[in-house]
């Protein structure tokens, strides 16, 4: 793991820098895919941007508000750039919220909208997957098998590389999905959010830092399962809806 990277005076945070790149990547790879889908390039940019800052202050107000005392001693912590002083939720609601805004003012089709988005999606989580490779987070449980790693003193299931491979081969289902001619609005975003859902609930088990409600229940795995439920049902409706 390799949370900073040292370059003389200089001190790289290699998380962040993994997010940047999986941003980066993922926008290089929606402007190209966005026209195919008839939506701007430019107000895809701005939609990105637009979620991504208010993600950002919506995440770091939310941890202020769950974590007050963290900051009364150092108020000027409230501006710093360690992610670790992020809430997620607070974060991911405020980020919704705002793109949907953005998107209504702009006049925006959903579904056409998330599809060209979705390249984005696939290749951030390839990004997040290499911040975890980075920071040692989201690390996996012990285990005695001669690919374990050591980490965090024990010697564990290498989860972090699980995620990574996962999510490339996602991406990669992806792309060569995308090379459909007939696929109705909303399929390509339906199925990430189906694949990424069925390839968390598999790798979940591996995890050894998962959160548990009712004393053994992975919640990720739940929420997981709703997603999935969720999104075959969309689909179905989808199918049926150009059937008829």
């Amino acid at each position: 793991m390799l949370p900073v990277l040292q370059i003389g005076p200089l001190a790289l945070q290699m998380p962040g820098l993994m997010y940047l790149a999986g941003i980066w990547f993922g926008l290089s790879l929606a402007e190209k895919f966005a026209p195919k889908r008839g939506i701007s390039a430019d107000k895809l940019y701005n939609l990105v941007f637009t979620g991504l800052i208010a993600g950002i202050v919506g995440a770091r107000l939310g941890y202020v508000l769950l974590h007050p005392s963290a900051f009364s001693a150092a108020p000027l912590s409230l501006f710093s750039l360690n992610p670790g002083l992020l809430d997620p939720f607070s974060g991911f609601v405020a980020a919704l919220l705002a793109s949907l805004v953005y998107g209504q003012r702009q006049k925006l089709a959903l579904w056409a909208t998330l599809d060209a988005l979705t390249p984005f999606f696939a290749m951030f989580m390839v990004g997040v997957a290499l911040a975890h490779i980075a920071s040692g987070e989201a690390f996996g449980a012990e285990t005695s098998l001669p690919w374990g790693i050591e980490l965090w003193g024990a010697k564990r299931h290498p989860s972090q590389f699980y995620e990574l491979f996962g999510a490339s081969l996602i991406l990669l289902a992806l792309g060569l999905r995308s090379k459909e001619t007939s696929l109705p609005t909303g399929t390509l975003f339906l199925t990430f959010i189906t694949l990424t859902a069925s390839a968390r609930l598999f790798l979940e088990a591996f995890r050894g830092d998962s959160t548990l409600i009712l004393g053994s229940i992975r919640a990720a795995q739940v929420v997981a399962w709703l997603m999935l439920a969720a999104a075959l049902w969309v689909q179905q409706q989808i199918a049926r809806g150009k059937a008829d």
